[in-house]
C-alpha cells in the first residue's frame, strides 16, 4: 500500500470538468492525488494536458478508451498515452453482450493488447457487473474475457464495487489472476438495499483485504472511483482519498 500510487478517475468529477478540465486537474492535485485515469481529455491535445499535468505534479494513471477506437485507430491510441506518460490504457466496456460479441472482444482485445504490448504500454479490461453473468460454457463472461487473451497483452483493471455488487469476492479474483491487475477500481457500496455508491471506508465492500493484497498482486496504481455522489464530488473524492491516507499511515 505505502509504494502504490492513488489516482482520481475524472469520471467522478465530469460535471466539474465539463466546467473547467484544467482547474478540476489543478484541485485534483490539491486534494493530493498522484494521478488521474482519464475518461476523455476534455478537448485539449495530449501535449498540452501533459504539460498543465506536470505544472501541477499529476501523472497519468491510465486512459479509458472506447473499444471502437481499440479496434480503428489503436496506433493513435498508443501515441497519445506516450504523450501522456501513461502505462495504462483501459477498455471500460462494451455495449453489445451476446456470446458473440464477447468472441469479438476478446480478438479485439488480444489484437490491440499484442501492439500495447511491443509499445510498452499494458491494455486493460474493466469491468461491471454484467461481465459476472454466466455464458453457454457456464464461465463468467469475466472469466472467459481473462483466461481466452493473452496474459501479456491483456490485464484486468478490477472494479471492487461492481464486483462484491454481483455477488462475488473481489480478493478471489484478485488471487485468481495474481499479477495480471496493475490498475484498481477503489469503491464502497452503502449497505442497505440499494447498494449505492459510496465514498470509501463509509460502507460494506471488504477495502481493506483488497488494500492488503496490492504489492503481492503488483498493484501499480489504486484509482478512487465514485460513479456517483449525494455530496459535492470533490469532498467524496477527499473523503476517499483521506480514507487511504490514514491506512497508510497506520500499516
Amino acid at each position: 500500500m505505502n509504494q502504490i500510487s492513488i489516482a482520481v478517475q475524472m469520471y467522478t468529477l465530469r460535471d466539474e470538468s465539463n466546467k473547467d478540465f484544467v482547474g478540476t486537474l489543478e484541485k485534483v492535485a490539491e486534494l493530493g492525488f498522484q494521478g488521474v485515469e482519464f475518461a476523455g481529455y476534455g478537448d485539449i491535445h495530449p501535449g498540452e494536458l501533459r504539460k498543465r499535468m506536470d505544472e501541477f505534479g499529476l501523472r497519468t494513471a491510465s486512459s479509458h478508451v472506447p473499444i471502437h477506437d481499440l479496434a480503428s485507430d489503436i496506433e493513435q491510441v498508443i501515441h497519445d498515452q506516450q504523450i501522456l506518460g501513461s502505462n495504462y490504457v483501459v477498455c471500460p466496456y462494451i455495449e453489445e453482450r451476446s456470446e458473440a460479441d464477447y468472441v469479438s472482444l476478446i480478438h479485439t482485445l488480444n489484437a490491440a493488447g499484442e501492439k500495447c504490448y511491443r509499445a510498452g504500454i499494458s491494455l486493460c479490461y474493466h469491468n461491471h457487473d454484467f461481465e459476472l453473468e454466466r455464458l453457454g460454457d457456464g464461465r463468467t463472461a469475466l472469466q472467459t474475457i481473462l483466461d481466452e487473451t493473452n496474459p501479456k497483452w491483456v490485464k484486468a483493471e478490477f472494479d471492487i464495487y461492481w464486483l462484491t455488487y454481483a455477488g462475488e469476492n473481489p480478493v478471489e479474483w484478485m488471487n485468481r489472476y495474481k499479477g495480471r491487475t496493475p490498475v484498481v477500481h477503489l469503491k464502497d457500496m452503502t449497505t442497505d438495499g440499494e447498494k449505492f455508491f459510496a465514498e470509501l471506508g463509509t460502507g460494506g465492500v471488504d477495502i481493506y483485504s483488497v488494500l492488503a493484497l496490492g504489492e503481492s498482486s503488483g498493484v501499480d496504481w489504486w484509482i478512487v472511483e465514485q460513479d456517483e455522489c449525494r455530496k459535492d464530488p470533490f469532498i467524496s473524492v477527499s473523503e476517499s482519498m483521506n480514507f487511504l491516507k490514514k491506512h497508510r499511515e497506520s500499516i
